[in-house]
Protein backbone atom coordinates (compact mmCIF):
# COMPACT_ATOMS: atom_id res chain seq x y z
CA UNK A 1 0.00 0.00 0.00
CA UNK A 2 1.27 3.45 -0.88
CA UNK A 3 2.11 5.70 2.10
CA UNK A 4 -0.45 8.30 0.97
CA UNK A 5 -3.24 5.72 0.99
CA UNK A 6 -2.07 4.38 4.36
CA UNK A 7 -2.22 7.89 5.87
CA UNK A 8 -5.70 8.40 4.41
CA UNK A 9 -6.91 5.13 5.93
CA UNK A 10 -5.35 6.02 9.30
CA UNK A 11 -7.11 9.40 9.24
CA UNK A 12 -10.44 7.73 8.36
CA UNK A 13 -10.14 5.19 11.16
CA UNK A 14 -9.32 7.89 13.70
CA UNK A 15 -12.20 10.07 12.43
CA UNK A 16 -14.61 7.16 13.02
CA UNK A 17 -13.57 7.34 16.68
CA UNK A 18 -14.01 11.12 16.77
CA UNK A 19 -10.25 11.66 16.76
CA UNK A 20 -8.06 13.88 14.59
CA UNK A 21 -5.04 12.75 12.61
CA UNK A 22 -2.59 15.18 14.20
CA UNK A 23 0.99 15.76 13.13
CA UNK A 24 2.21 13.72 16.13
CA UNK A 25 0.01 10.78 15.11
CA UNK A 26 1.19 11.11 11.53
CA UNK A 27 4.77 11.06 12.84
CA UNK A 28 4.05 7.85 14.75
CA UNK A 29 2.61 6.23 11.64
CA UNK A 30 5.72 7.29 9.68
CA UNK A 31 8.05 5.76 12.30
CA UNK A 32 6.08 2.50 12.39
CA UNK A 33 5.85 2.41 8.60
CA UNK A 34 9.64 2.57 8.34
CA UNK A 35 10.23 -0.01 11.10
CA UNK A 36 11.24 -3.58 10.27
CA UNK A 37 9.81 -4.93 13.54
CA UNK A 38 7.45 -3.82 16.32
CA UNK A 39 8.95 -0.96 18.38
CA UNK A 40 8.92 -0.03 22.06
CA UNK A 41 8.08 3.54 23.05
CA UNK A 42 11.76 4.33 23.75
CA UNK A 43 12.68 2.94 20.31
CA UNK A 44 10.00 5.12 18.72
CA UNK A 45 11.48 8.13 20.52
CA UNK A 46 14.94 7.35 19.18
CA UNK A 47 13.54 7.16 15.63
CA UNK A 48 11.88 10.58 15.93
CA UNK A 49 13.21 12.80 18.71
CA UNK A 50 10.38 15.30 18.13
CA UNK A 51 7.93 12.79 19.64
CA UNK A 52 7.65 13.24 23.42
CA UNK A 53 7.37 9.95 25.32
CA UNK A 54 4.27 10.91 27.33
CA UNK A 55 2.30 12.11 24.31
CA UNK A 56 3.56 9.12 22.30
CA UNK A 57 2.02 6.78 24.86
CA UNK A 58 -1.30 8.68 24.89
CA UNK A 59 -1.41 8.79 21.09
CA UNK A 60 -0.66 5.08 20.80
CA UNK A 61 -3.58 4.29 23.13
CA UNK A 62 -5.94 6.35 20.97
CA UNK A 63 -4.53 4.88 17.76
CA UNK A 64 -4.84 1.34 19.10
CA UNK A 65 -8.52 1.90 19.94
CA UNK A 66 -9.04 3.22 16.41
CA UNK A 67 -7.37 0.17 14.85
CA UNK A 68 -4.40 2.09 13.44
CA UNK A 69 -1.76 0.35 15.56
CA UNK A 70 -1.64 -2.90 17.46
CA UNK A 71 0.21 -3.76 20.62
CA UNK A 72 2.52 -6.78 20.76
CA UNK A 73 3.17 -8.26 24.18
CA UNK A 74 6.74 -9.50 24.47
CA UNK A 75 8.52 -11.48 27.17
CA UNK A 76 10.17 -8.42 28.72
CA UNK A 77 8.65 -5.38 30.43
CA UNK A 78 7.95 -3.45 27.21
CA UNK A 79 4.98 -3.51 24.88
CA UNK A 80 5.87 -3.07 21.26
CA UNK A 81 3.76 -1.34 18.65
CA UNK A 82 3.27 -1.81 14.93
CA UNK A 83 0.79 -0.69 12.32
CA UNK A 84 -2.38 -2.77 12.40
CA UNK A 85 -2.63 -5.49 9.78
CA UNK A 86 -6.05 -4.15 8.76
CA UNK A 87 -4.32 -0.91 7.82
CA UNK A 88 -1.32 -2.37 5.99
CA UNK A 89 -2.95 -5.51 4.53
CA UNK A 90 0.25 -7.38 5.45
CA UNK A 91 -0.51 -10.49 7.50
CA UNK A 92 2.39 -11.76 9.57
CA UNK A 93 3.28 -13.42 12.86
CA UNK A 94 5.95 -12.82 15.51
CA UNK A 95 8.99 -14.57 16.89
CA UNK A 96 9.39 -13.45 20.52
CA UNK A 97 12.55 -14.11 22.53
CA UNK A 98 11.74 -15.20 26.09
CA UNK A 99 15.23 -14.08 27.12
CA UNK A 100 15.74 -10.53 25.87
CA UNK A 101 12.21 -9.77 24.61
CA UNK A 102 13.19 -8.98 21.03
CA UNK A 103 10.28 -9.33 18.58
CA UNK A 104 10.74 -10.20 14.92
CA UNK A 105 8.10 -10.27 12.20
CA UNK A 106 7.81 -13.50 10.29
CA UNK A 107 5.63 -14.48 7.35
CA UNK A 108 4.78 -18.11 6.77
CA UNK A 109 4.35 -19.72 3.35
CA UNK A 110 0.89 -19.28 1.82
CA UNK A 111 0.11 -23.01 1.95
CA UNK A 112 0.86 -23.14 5.68
CA UNK A 113 -1.16 -19.97 6.30
CA UNK A 114 -4.11 -21.53 4.50
CA UNK A 115 -3.86 -24.72 6.62
CA UNK A 116 -3.61 -22.62 9.79
CA UNK A 117 -6.73 -20.65 8.82
CA UNK A 118 -8.71 -23.85 8.17
CA UNK A 119 -7.61 -25.63 11.31
CA UNK A 120 -8.01 -22.62 13.59
CA UNK A 121 -11.50 -22.04 12.13
CA UNK A 122 -12.34 -25.65 12.99
CA UNK A 123 -11.10 -25.20 16.56
CA UNK A 124 -13.10 -21.99 16.93
CA UNK A 125 -16.22 -23.52 15.37
CA UNK A 126 -16.07 -26.52 17.72
CA UNK A 127 -16.15 -24.03 20.60
CA UNK A 128 -19.11 -22.16 19.08
CA UNK A 129 -16.92 -19.25 18.09
CA UNK A 130 -16.77 -17.45 14.75
CA UNK A 131 -13.17 -16.68 13.80
CA UNK A 132 -12.42 -13.31 12.16
CA UNK A 133 -8.64 -13.61 11.98
CA UNK A 134 -5.69 -14.95 13.93
CA UNK A 135 -2.39 -13.80 15.36
CA UNK A 136 0.38 -16.23 16.11
CA UNK A 137 3.32 -15.53 18.41
CA UNK A 138 6.14 -18.06 18.55
CA UNK A 139 8.02 -17.79 21.83
CA UNK A 140 11.55 -19.14 22.21
CA UNK A 141 15.11 -17.88 22.32
CA UNK A 142 16.93 -15.74 19.76
CA UNK A 143 20.45 -16.71 18.68
CA UNK A 144 21.96 -14.31 21.22
CA UNK A 145 20.06 -15.86 24.14
CA UNK A 146 20.05 -19.52 23.05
Amino acid sequence: MAPTELHERAAEQLARQGQRYTSARRGLVEVLLDATHPLTIPEIGRCDTALAQSSTYRNLVVMERAGVVQKVLAADEWYRYELAEELTSRHHHHLICAGCGVVQDVEVPAALESRLDRQLSEVASAAGFTLDHHRLDLVGRCTSCA
